[in-house]
């Protein structure tokens, strides 16, 4: 580690103590506390801590505080890590023929509000090859049959190992990953969807929608599991509608939703903020 502010991410059993042991550490070795956020499940008994502080020249070395904290670590059973606040997660995004969450998400990382390094997009189509590629960014376009999906999906996870990511984002592609790609990525892959699954399934949901006179839509941001769209929860947003809406009408508000949600989600990610708590998230927003 280097530099002088981190991010200290804690899980671990909930006890007596544990906020007083983690101040006190740091206290104890001239670090400043910048941020402090805890939680204590009562249910599943589990303790989740978000500490961001910085080393001061009278601190030891960021490599011997980490190993000093271990012992703290090992007495309350943390799982534990310190990330330099300034790492930024390297992001590979996937992509089908609807570009939204895609264009969002590279405005936010050009303009500097994304805490992200896009390393590269691939997609099943050519579609967005213009888009990406004017912002500097690789694209790989990886075709797909049903006969080619193992194959496909060996390529781009060949591609999660060499451009070494932290990251994969789902931006609408629409492929359903296998169990084993999903468990690979456990609570690093992030999708977006709509928020009419499974009540409405299928190529056009909107219209479902529409046809049952909604008076709600949303997206729901999520981290993949082996389940379809079963994985925890990192972000969800709604809008309320009416009569006067429009097929249409709706797919432009469930888009722009979308695109928050995501963003939301990924911005999260990237600040460490989510932790994982079963089939649930805490996020320390």
């Amino acid at each position: 580690m280097t530099g002088g502010k981190y991010i200290a991410n804690i899980t671990c059993p909930d006890a007596t103590g544990l906020v007083a042991a983690v101040s006190g550490f740091l206290r104890d070795h001239n670090c400043f506390m910048d941020e402090s956020s805890q939680y204590g499940d009562p249910n599943t008994r589990r303790f989740f801590m978000r500490e961001v502080f910085t080393r001061s020249p009278q601190s030891p070395t960021a490599e011997a505080l980490a190993e000093t904290f271990g012992d703290v670590a090992k007495k309350y059973q943390m799982e534990w890590n310190f990330t330099p606040a300034d790492t930024r997660p390297r992001v590979l995004i996937a992509v089908s023929k609807f570009g939204h969450c895609l264009n969002d998400l590279l405005h936010r990382w050009h303009t500097g509000q994304m805490p992200i390094d896009i390393a590269g997009v691939f997609s099943n189509h050519d579609d967005m090859r213009a888009l990406v590629e004017w912002h500097g960014i690789p694209y790989k376009h990886l075709p797909i049959t049903p006969d080619t999906k193992p194959q496909q999906e060996a390529a781009w996870l060949a591609m999660v190992d060499e451009l070494r990511i932290d990251l994969v984002v789902l931006a609408r592609y629409m492929q359903v990953l296998s169990p084993e790609a999903s468990r690979r990525l456990s609570g690093h892959c992030i999708n977006i969807h709509h928020s009419f699954l499974p009540s409405f399934m299928g190529a056009r949901p909107y219209q479902q929608a529409y046809e049952r006179g909604v008076k709600i839509i949303g997206a729901t941001a999520h981290y993949v599991t082996d389940g379809l769209d079963e994985g925890p929860i990192i972000e969800q947003a709604v809008e309320r509608v009416d009569h006067t809406h429009s097929e249409r009408d709706m797919i432009g508000i469930g888009r722009d939703l979308e695109n928050v949600v995501l963003a939301r989600a990924v911005k999260y990610h990237a600040e460490r903020r989510v932790l994982l708590n079963g089939h649930k998230t805490v996020v320390f927003r």
